[in-house]
């Protein structure tokens, strides 16, 4: 990592940013809004954006949280432009100080099948496969609905891509 990154919690002039930055990464899904998922993980008590800058230029950010139990990581990224430059390793590691600095002992991060090719990135950090299935329910019914049929597009878009 080069000593000119500064890494720190979000603020609010540089949510528009940061969704920008997880768009180009391809990290954001029409079934989930980014600004809402930030909004959440700053004022539940319980996560936080951590953003990383160069020159003053947002470079990269990583969503982090914890339920009690478990750190968890999401939408990590890092300007395409920067890839390999040491800045999603800084934010991965700040994200493990945010859950060590909070007594929470282990952390987990999903990777989407589409994914797969940032999986080695997470295994020369440390990370391990779980040999676990991930399960998950919407639990707004109408809201539920609505998801379903964004996620059928969104796998018939990649269906097609092929």
């Amino acid at each position: 990592m080069s000593d000119d990154l500064v890494l720190a919690p979000i603020t609010d002039d540089a949510v528009a940013a940061v969704v920008d930055l997880w768009s180009r990464c391809g990290l954001t899904r029409p079934w989930n809004d980014p600004v809402a998922d930030i909004r959440l993980a700053r004022s539940s008590g319980h996560g936080d954006v951590l953003v990383a800058r160069r020159d003053g230029a947002l470079v990269g950010a990583v969503m982090v949280g914890h339920d009690g139990h478990r750190g968890a990581v999401y939408y990590l990224a890092a300007d395409p432009a920067l890839r390999r430059a040491g800045i999603g390793r800084a934010l991965v590691a700040a994200a493990e100080d945010w859950c060590r600095a909070r007594g929470v002992p282990k952390t987990n991060l999903l990777v989407r099948a589409e994914n797969a090719a940032v999986l080695a990135f997470y295994a020369a950090l440390g990370f391990a496969d779980t040999r676990t299935t991930c399960l998950y329910k919407t639990l707004d019914p109408e809201v539920a609905v609505v998801e379903a049929e964004q996620k059928r597009a969104w796998a018939a878009r990649l269906a097609g891509s092929d």
